[in-house]
């Protein structure tokens, strides 16, 4: 299976469970994994990261440091990304509604070019009330048929540990 990480995981990890200062061993593990080629992020996705930059910022910085190992070696599949937006949100969404998703439809077009293998991973939860440009991840992989889950069952899939060795 293929783990397509979504900004958030990454944000999320380090802002909160995973300091890069403070568990210097997942860092160490995702690039591991992701070198191994378990764990990939769009490059549509790593953009949204990038752009957030700000003077020392940790976790931009690994990153950066990681970006060839991170980075899915893959060409978007445009008609994947339109197939996204139109049956996960809607067909008639204005330029103003495509803002507010952002890069999502990168990130779960990337799993529809193969849902047996490719698996979306965020740390979104499902909101099925929600509508149009508000739709959750979760929720419209769905929709989609994309397998989605959230970064800890990624965790224990893989067997993150503290005390983890290559």
């Amino acid at each position: 299976m293929l783990y397509l990480f979504d900004a958030n995981v990454l944000i999320t990890a380090n802002n909160s469970y995973y300091p890069l200062d403070a568990v210097p061993e997942f860092w160490e593990w995702l690039a591991y994994q992701a070198s191994e080629g378990f764990i990939k992020i769009p490059a549509e996705i790593l953009e949204e990261v990038m752009a957030g930059k700000k003077n020392e910022d940790p976790l931009l910085h690994w990153v950066s440091k990681q970006k060839d190992v991170l980075q899915l070696k893959a060409a978007v599949e445009p008609h994947l990304v339109q197939r996204a937006v139109t049956e996960g949100y809607a067909s008639d969404l204005t330029d103003d509604e495509l803002i507010m998703i952002g890069k999502d439809p990168f990130l779960i077009s990337y799993a529809l070019a193969d849902t047996t293998e490719r698996c979306v991973v965020t740390v979104e939860v499902s909101k099925p009330g929600k509508r149009r440009q508000n739709r959750q991840i979760p929720d419209v992989c769905r929709d989609l048929g994309v397998i989605c889950m959230d970064p800890f069952r990624v965790y224990r899939a893989l067997r993150f540990s503290t005390s983890w060795t290559r």
